[in-house]
């Protein structure tokens, strides 16, 4: 364009400028942009605006001319404000808040430069190359802003832009992108070595500002460049945060949510989980938790579900009690407190990683003390549900026979929640019972949990048999092994050589004494055994002269009547007392009871 030509332009725009100022030239055309009604004159319009002169064109007479109504616009009746401002060359500031909207309604309107010199979308895509796009902030807010201007900015390539560039400019700034991209085994290493967890960008925060669909395409443009995945778990945890705040995941009650928002979150969540790092330890077993939770209460896709407990039973030594109470979102007021399924399939999960060798890691790994882990942190499970009267019986054995019998070091954990289990549930048969108290191995409980079993009512006779005989068991092994142990004596001289020294002599007496009330603690037993079978046919002859008398209506017989219930309780005591005899180490027996605390449940 000449020179010429310009300095028309410019002075015709100035003369339309004056004129709206002065008030001294009257609108002669009426613009509708939904709600909002400009008051306006053709000639600035039609030099610049395609659209409006079309409008125009396809009137059939002038009355119809004089209103231009524009049902849509990209941005509404802001942007086309600004567009008008630059029709009449009246000075405005272009931002990054602004531009998106600028260019969009300049694509709509047709402003290109086969109606005008220099016209808006040129002047938009040159502040967009050399201003908006130059900065990593004013990127993410140009795309901000995109989202709301969808398809045209799709179809002006704006969003593809900006996604490009933010790719570029954050692996630029940030410590996890290498030049090249790397294999999973790479990163894998890179993921053990490292100490700390990632160091959260500066720029993680800006991102959270995006939709889910642009916070996507952006991440995936990243690894495109080489952005490592395990260094998206930082950006990943601070976006889900945000994005799925307000929800009612750590308790039961009424959903309060609306149903539009919750598939909005659900949509959000399945797409943070399928954008989850694969490497371990790359995301915290607490965040994993949270995930679930969320997605229990959302009920978002059973994939997704699965995916989060697979991740969590990978990393489960590391997890601590309240990462698996996970409430149960059923609403009926009938199911137990927890979710006690999620928990059982996580710990599947563990153990068939365990089984297989699926490990991401194995330098220096101690599996034994993982598995000490797990099976502890089980153990105070079981005993945080136990008390749960919602938790049926064959739920809670299903779980505890899970637990790895190599993760026990002692039974007392186990034990501690079938006697809370026990309290809970009352009214169990002993049948079921014998169910629960068969889930503990009797051998391997400490000193402390064999002297609380021993008077604990609520524990079948049975259980509370083996207790003392496995506490026999251990004494007098104890006492052998300290009897080998002795370091052997010199040849004593001629002359006394009958005559033993006198610690010694005290041994072997204490030890004939104690064998000797070993003997009779095994007659006890096997008399309490046969008291017991006398005791239950006593039984069958009661419940059948009941039956008999109410069918032939006779009293009940009166040799049945006189006989007195059997002394239970008083023979437990006596073998407690046969027990507080057995003193092979010489301490006073000054506290042959156990405290009185002791009488109560550990629960």
């Amino acid at each position: 364009m000449s020179a010429k030509k310009k300095d028309l332009l410019s002075s015709a725009m100035k003369r339309t400028s004056e004129w709206i100022s002065s008030q001294e030239v009257c609108s002669d055309v009426t613009v509708h942009v939904g709600e909002a009604s400009f008051l306006l004159h053709k000639f600035p319009l039609l030099s610049k605006c395609g659209l409006i002169k079309k409008l125009v064109s396809e009137t059939k007479n002038d009355s119809d001319a004089s209103l231009i109504k524009i049902p849509y616009i990209p941005g509404g009746s802001e942007a086309f404000e600004l567009t008008a401002k630059f029709c009449y060359g009246i000075n405005f500031d272009m931002s990054t808040e602004n531009i998106a909207m600028l260019r969009c309604a300049a694509e709509y309107l047709e402003m290109t430069e086969e109606h005008s010199v220099e016209n808006l979308v040129v002047r938009a895509e040159a502040y967009l190359n050399e201003v908006a796009l130059k900065s990593l902030s004013s990127a993410i807010t140009v795309l901000h802003k995109s989202e709301e201007l969808l398809p045209i900015a799709e179809r002006v390539k704006l969003v593809s832009r900006c996604i490009d560039a933010i790719a570029y400019m954050t692996c630029q700034e940030s410590q996890f992108c290498s030049p090249s991209s790397s294999n999973n085994s790479n990163n894998e290493v890179v993921v053990q070595h490292q100490s700390k967890q990632p160091v959260v960008d500066w720029w993680a925060e800006d991102l959270t500002v995006l939709r889910i669909d642009s916070f996507q395409r952006v991440l995936i443009a990243m690894m495109a460049r080489g952005f490592k995945q395990y260094g998206l778990g930082p950006v990943l945890m601070l976006y889900a945060q945000k994005s799925l705040r307000g929800l009612e995941i750590f308790g039961k009650g009424t959903k309060k949510i609306d149903p539009k928002q919750e598939h909005e979150k659900r949509v959000i969540l399945e797409t943070i989980v399928s954008l989850l790092p694969r490497e371990k330890n790359a995301m915290s077993v607490s965040f994993l938790s949270m995930l679930l939770r969320a997605a229990i209460y959302l009920e978002t896709t059973v994939a997704c579900r699965l995916d989060l407990e697979k991740r969590m039973g990978l990393q489960l030594p590391q997890a601590v009690l309240d990462d698996l109470l996970i409430p149960s979102y059923s609403f009926t007021g009938e199911h137990s407190l927890f979710d006690t399924d999620t928990v059982q399939r996580i710990l599947m999960n563990y153990l068939e990683f365990e089984l297989e060798g699926v490990r991401l890691s194995n330098n220096g790994v101690d599996h034994g003390s993982d598995m000490e882990r797990v099976g502890k942190l089980m153990e105070n499970y079981l005993a945080e549900i136990a008390s749960d009267r919602n938790v049926s019986l064959q739920k809670f054995i299903s779980l505890a026979e899970l637990i790895p019998e190599q993760s026990w070091v002692t039974e007392d954990g186990m034990y501690r929640a079938v006697d809370i289990y026990l309290k809970a549930h009352p009214n169990m048969s002993d049948v079921e019972k014998k169910k629960v108290c068969s889930l503990m191995d009797c051998q391997k409980l400490s000193r402390e949990a064999c002297a609380h079993a021993a008077q604990n009512d609520r524990l079948p006779v049975q259980t509370i048999v083996q207790v003392l005989y496995y506490e026999q068991q251990r004494l007098r092994g104890e006492v052998t092994n300290d009897s080998e142990a002795l370091p052997p004596q010199p040849p004593p001289p001629a002359a006394a050589a009958t005559v033993l020294p006198p610690k010694l002599s005290s041994y072997n007496d204490e030890l004939s004494k104690l064998k000797r009330e070993n003997q009779d603690l095994k007659l006890e037993i096997l008399k309490m055994k046969m008291k017991l079978k006398e005791f239950e046919k006593e039984n069958e002859k009661k419940s059948l002269s009941t039956t008999m008398s109410s069918n032939h209506s006779s009293p009940i017989s009166t040799a049945s009547m006189d006989k007195p219930p059997l002394p239970r309780k008083s023979f437990m005591n006596s073998v407690s007392r046969k027990l507080g005899k057995l003193n092979p180490f010489g301490i006073t027996p000054g506290r042959t009871k156990p405290p009185k605390d002791r009488r109560h449940s550990i629960s």
